[in-house]
Formats: C-alpha cells, structure tokens, sequence
C-alpha cells in the first residue's frame, strides 16, 4: 500500500548570530546564499521538492517563522517556485519545541511530520530523500526517529547521538538503530572522546507522527501544549500566513525538540530511533563550519569577493563592498560588510555572539541590520548622510508599494534609475521614467509603487529637520503596519 505523504515543516526563525557581520538579527542566515547561488531556505525548499519528486510524496510545506521574516520566507520561496502551504508567524521566538507543536495541531492526528531546519547544507540531497522514506515507516508505526551525522572532526557545536541496537531500514542506503543516548555541546576533550567512540552528530532533523508528537509533548511539557493549542485556537489567517495569538505563544517556555522530549524517552513508548543521514551535511552555524563546505585554494585559503591574498594561509576572507588585502597573516577569519568588519583568530568562531551580546549591552544598530534594510516591498540602503540630508537607494519589487504615507519633518527629492515608478502625490498619480525625477514637499500625502515587471530603482534625497524613520505617518499600507 502507498504511503500518505510526508509533511514537510521547516523551522525558519533561527538568528545566527555566529555568523555576524553577514546574519544580522533582522536578516539572519537562513535568508542568506552562503556559498551557493540560493540561500538556505531556498535549498531547503528545494530540497523537500526533490524528496517528492524522486523517493516518497510530500505536501506543500508549513514554514515556522518570526512574524518580522513573513515576507522574506514568501518573496524567496516564489523566487524558487516553491510556496508553502502555511507560513506559521510566531510573535517571538521560543525554540524548536513549541514550533513544532503548532505545526503538528494544524495536522490531521496520523500525519508523519518531518522538521528540517532551514538552515542546512546537504548533499547530495538525494540522501536525504532515502532517509525521510525510511524515517516515515518508522514514524507510522509510532517512532520518533531523530538523523544523525558521521562527524569528519571533533565539533564543540552540535550535539552528539549514540546508537544502540541496528534496526532493518527496509533501504540499503540507510542505517538504523535504536537512539542509546545524547550528548549536549562537549568541550573539545569530550568532543574528541565521542568521535572516537563512534557517536554522531545531531542534525536537528526528526521524523514522527502528529499525533506521536502532541502525545509526548503533553506528557513531558503540558504547558507548551496547553499554549500552543491556544495560540492555534485563536489565530488569524492572512492568505498564505497564519498569525498565533500572541499571549498564549508567548507563555511557552523556550526549549528544543531534544530538551523536551527526545531525551526524556525511554523503554515506554514511543521509541527513540537513530538514522545516519546518508549525506554530507553542515548547519553553517559558524564561519569555521561555513570555512568547510567552500572551496580552498593551495595556501588553504577561502576567499569571497574582491580579495588580494599574499603570504596567507588557512584563512578566510569575504568581502561585500570593497578590495580586502590579506598580508602574511594565517588561520584568520576577515569579514567585511558596509557597515561592519571583523577580524579573529580561526579557532575563535565559536565566539563572535560575544560580539554580538557587545552590540547589544552598546545599543548598536549593527546587531540587527545591515546598511540595507530589507522591507516587504523591497529594499533600502543608506549611500551617505550629513547634517539636514541623507541620500538613499530604494528598490521597489514588480507589484509592491511602498505605504501611502507622509512626513512632518522633512522633504524628498525622487530620481528613477531603473525601471518606472507610479508616483501618488496628493490628489494626484502620475509616472516616472528612467532618468527622470520628482519633488515630495513636506506634509504631503505620497506613495511609491512599481507596476512594471522589472525592479523600480530609484535614488532619494531626504532633507530636512529631522530625517529618522520614525517620521513616518502611514496612511494606508498593503503589509498591515498602520
């Protein structure tokens, strides 16, 4: 008998903070193309697609986000052709645990759910379909099935799985056993141990039924449950996005999928099963991890962008917006970005959220943002600034505007460098072609928006008293900002 298919729910409200300056927590990694022309959440969603096409059926999937990424998560999935079903809004982040949760209350009891982290790099990707078609027999007969990884070095920043008795995969390709015991992150001595002894790391994939799930859950943390179903029960739908009602989410307590419930089971049912994902595999959760899956020259170095590298070795170095010239230096780790630049030892990338707790305790902007912010609509990055003026590039995506709004403080000057721009001013709408421009007066009602079918790029002059964002007075918006 055919299987029912597999219910793809990908987890896509990490921040990454590791991977600072690049993943900021307004922009963080999962929306990002590290090394590769598609970003993360874009590989996953392409990834699941090829798992349907070639080894088991697989639905739409549910996408679990932060509710500020709503529209990063639906601008790149249509980029790639791949639309969710849902795309699940959390007020706030609170872990693995309680995401999974709501996915799994949106599904019919028996549904075999598989949570993939949007985050990964997995090739070749056909290993991951063999497993999810294994896992998923498993996962129907009330197994809670957990990946595991063969680790290439002792890694302090996964997690570690132990396997215990094989168990038949029903696939020649996948090995399956009964999941013994975890490991959290070890220091690099007990790292070492557990390579040696033959553990694997934790990929963050798991595979079990909805049901299966809801059922633990509500043993080892009722709590969760309780807030979850309540959440679910009063959330609002807005097309393709489902908002939790936020007072009940934000009750859960945050805690993972392993915290709750994996290593709480034991000799009562469900039971703990361990595949060996039959893959390579990265959750390009550091620069040293994202160091491993680029490719090195003869020094050992991995450079991105315009870079002049001499008497360097074992080091890494990309670059967004200018020349970065390395000079005998070795095992270094060079980030630059617009606005930011870092620079450390290689066996330090564990340690760059230490910079961004600096950045947070300083009140920088850095943490958060990069110099181009990213909105619904499209973009906008600040080119330069002084007293009573700054000068921005706007890009506005085919179909989108930007709110009707105005300002109190300040005026704007509007030249189309690419593409045609429908302008509201006032009372009245007009167009704006290449290399033509128009005058926003202060007070005045005013919107921007791109009819076309090619991006609207446009370079605005704001001056003025005052010029901060927060002089902005929506009067109609298509993105619910009022």
């Amino acid at each position: 008998m055919d299987r029912p298919p597999i219910q793809p729910v990908i987890l896509a409200g990490g921040g990454g903070t590791r991977l600072w300056p690049l993943s900021r927590g307004g922009f963080p990694k999962q929306f990002l193309a590290l090394g590769g022309t598609h970003t993360l959440l874009q590989q996953t969603l392409q990834r699941v697609q090829l798992a349907g096409d070639t080894r088991t059926a697989m639905s739409a999937p549910v996408v679990v986000c932060n509710g500020e990424y709503r529209f990063f998560v639906l601008h790149q999935a249509r980029e790639v052709e791949a639309a969710p079903g849902t795309i699940v809004l959390e007020p706030e982040g609170r872990n693995t645990a309680p995401a999974v949760t709501v996915a799994a209350l949106l599904q019919p009891p028996g549904t075999v759910l598989a949570i993939l982290p949007a985050d990964h790099r997995i090739h070749p990707e056909s290993g991951l379909a063999a497993a999810l078609q294994a896992a998923a027999g498993f996962a129907q007969g009330g197994d809670m099935v957990v990946f595991g990884v063969r680790p290439d070095r002792a890694e302090t920043g996964y997690g570690y799985l132990r396997a215990g008795a094989a168990l038949a995969s029903g696939d020649a390709q996948v090995t399956a056993a009964v999941l013994e015991a975890f490991r959290e992150k070890p220091g690099v001595e007990e790292a070492g141990r557990l390579v040696g002894e033959g553990w694997l790391w934790n990929s963050g994939i798991f595979v079990f039924r909805a049901d299966t799930w809801l059922d633990a859950i509500g043993r080892f943390e009722p709590e969760i449950l309780d807030a979850c179903r309540r959440a679910v029960a009063g959330a609002t739908r807005d097309g393709a996005f489902l908002r939790l009602e936020a007072s009940a989410f934000l009750e859960c307590p945050s805690i993972s999928v392993d915290n709750a419930v994996m290593e709480r089971l034991g000799g009562d049912a469900p039971r703990a099963v361990l595949i060996h994902l039959p893959a390579s595999w990265s959750d390009v959760g550091s620069w040293a991890s994202l160091w491993k899956i680029m490719d090195a020259d003869g020094a050992g170095n991995v450079i991105e962008g315009d870079i002049c590298t001499i008497d360097s070795r074992n080091t890494a170095v990309h670059a967004d917006h200018r020349l970065v010239a390395a000079l005998g230096v070795e095992d270094l780790v060079i980030i630059e970005t617009a606005d930011a630049v870092l620079v450390m030892r290689r066996d330090r990338a564990q340690d760059v959220r230490q910079v961004v707790d600096w950045l947070r305790e300083a009140g920088r902007p850095e943490r958060l943002s990069h110099r181009r912010v990213y909105r619904p609509w499209g973009s906008y990055e600040s080119l330069d600034h002084g007293e009573r003026f700054q000068v921005k590039r706007i890009r506005v995506l085919p179909g989108h505007s930007l709110s009707l709004q105005m300002h109190r403080h300040r005026a704007e000057h509007w030249v189309v460098v690419r593409g045609t721009a429908t302008v509201t001013r006032g009372t009245e709408t007009f167009t704006v072609r290449e290399n033509e421009s128009t005058f926003i007066p202060t007070g005045v009602p005013h919107r921007l928006s791109n009819e076309g079918k090619i991006p609207l790029e446009i370079v605005e002059i704001q001056s003025g008293s005052y010029l901060g964002e927060d002089d902005i007075v929506r009067l109609e918006d298509n993105y619910g900002r009022n």
